[in-house]
């Protein structure tokens, strides 16, 4: 049994100790108190006085595997942007992706995330990866065949074939299916992926109305319909479907959203960098009944996977944009980034209580960003930078004590061995 109890440790602004048990929140009392007097006694003791606790953050789309692919195509448009991503994934192969995704883990657990669901090929790699780094991934098999036969039929193989290894799993991840995007899905794939998923209770995971030329493309291709409508009536759509972006919709695209009870997904950065798009309309999505979660996409656009970068970024652009500085109220942008996405995942995280999965931070408080009388949840967001996490917990286990990383060394020196093998790309 593992057992740990965080003594003194603020949460929900009362000094608390928690104990966290066989990968859970056990309990939680007042500091000092009788409930878990007895407790120290099998567990680790660790004093976290000066210390809060945080719901661990989870990226609700990225790319893991693009870690070693930042600044690889800057100040290009989109398409010309994915054209050159696209030849770079061409050259890549499983020990790459076990590389990339093992830094991408790193950063996230530096930066305290501590779930991520991921959209990349080479699933099985980036399940390893994470699983030696003690993340909590959600791992999509990507259904990509871009018109071609031949690589449709390949796939659907090599889906069934994952996910019957995937049942073999014994441990805290989750299966999934990626539709890449309408543009390189065949309609027959598209009805394939989710015919598969529904079948067996996988969540899917799909790039949606990303970009003004997306929607417009879809519009000439299928009598008028946006991309959200095309999904719709190909009936894709529902609370099971974590639609990635949802920049540009339309009031009907909304309505639909809502009624289906998706998930949409923003990703601030990568959308202001490619120049996809600012006005994610949050209020609207949030009013018509979708669930919102927040996102970093991946390293090639938005270079970095510092979650708490997109929380501030998605509040700030949002109060911009709408000349409102009450748009994306602090407590609604911290539940878009934890327990809204438990609600995509149908997990119990994102909130520290009794009974929900031990995946939190230790947030060291004594430095200047959180030296005000202003709120910790507002300093953190607004003031912070992440190295004021000291200390991760995923799973009921630390993943990082004290700043430190287990094998961080390591890590970085093998991918860089990795990445001198691929040939450079212009």
């Amino acid at each position: 049994m593992n057992r740990i109890l965080l003594k003194n440790i603020v949460s929900e602004g009362i000094v608390s100790d928690i104990l966290i048990e066989d990968g859970l929140i056990a309990a939680i009392a007042p500091a000092g108190g009788e409930k878990l007097a007895d407790a120290a006694a099998s567990a680790e003791v660790v004093d976290c006085t000066g210390k809060t606790a945080f719901p661990g953050l989870v990226n609700m789309h990225t790319h893991a595997g693009m870690s070693m692919m930042r600044g690889v195509g800057e100040d290009i448009a989109f398409h010309d942007w994915l054209d050159r991503i696209w030849k770079i994934e061409s050259a890549i192969d499983e020990e790459y992706v076990y590389h990339a995704t093992k830094v991408a883990c790193l950063e996230m657990i530096k930066t305290g995330t501590t779930t991520f669901n991921d959209h990349y090929w080479h699933m099985p790699m980036a399940h390893k990866a994470a699983m030696e780094m003690g993340l909590r991934p959600v791992l999509a098999y990507v259904i990509c065949d871009r018109n071609d036969p031949q690589e449709a039929e390949r796939q659907k193989a090599q889906c069934l074939e994952m996910y019957e290894e995937a049942m073999k799993w014994n441990d805290h991840s989750l299966f999934a299916i990626a539709i890449h995007a309408i543009y390189s899905v065949t309609e027959e794939m598209i009805l394939w992926a989710a015919r598969f998923a529904r079948e067996r209770g996988l969540k899917i995971h799909v790039h949606v109305s990303e970009t003004r030329k997306e929607v417009a493309d879809c519009k000439e291709l299928h009598d008028g319909m946006s991309p959200v409508q095309y999904l719709d009536s190909l009936g894709v759509l529902g609370p099971d479907l974590i639609a990635a972006h949802t920049l540009w919709v339309s009031e009907e695209d909304i309505r639909i959203l809502g009624e289906r009870g998706v998930t949409c997904v923003h990703n601030v950065n990568s959308n202001l960098k490619l120049a996809s798009g600012y006005r994610f309309l949050y209020n609207e999505l949030r009013d018509a009944g979708a669930n919102i979660c927040l996102g970093t996409d991946g390293c090639a656009s938005s270079n970095n996977l510092d979650m708490l970068e997109t929380m501030k970024t998605s509040a700030m652009i949002q109060k911009a944009w709408r000349d409102d500085p009450s748009a994306m109220p602090l407590d609604e942008l911290i539940c878009m980034a934890t327990s809204n996405a438990g609600k995509a995942l149908g997990l119990e995280i994102g909130r520290i209580r009794e009974g929900a999965l031990a995946d939190l931070l230790i947030v060291d408080t004594q430095n200047y960003s959180f030296l005000s009388t202003g709120s910790f949840e507002a300093n953190l967001v607004y003031s912070a930078h992440s190295d004021c996490i000291d200390s991760v917990i995923c799973n009921g286990r630390f993943v990082m004590r004290g700043r430190v990383v287990e094998g961080e060394k390591e890590i970085l020196s093998e991918a860089a061995k990795v990445l001198s093998k691929l040939p450079a790309v212009h």
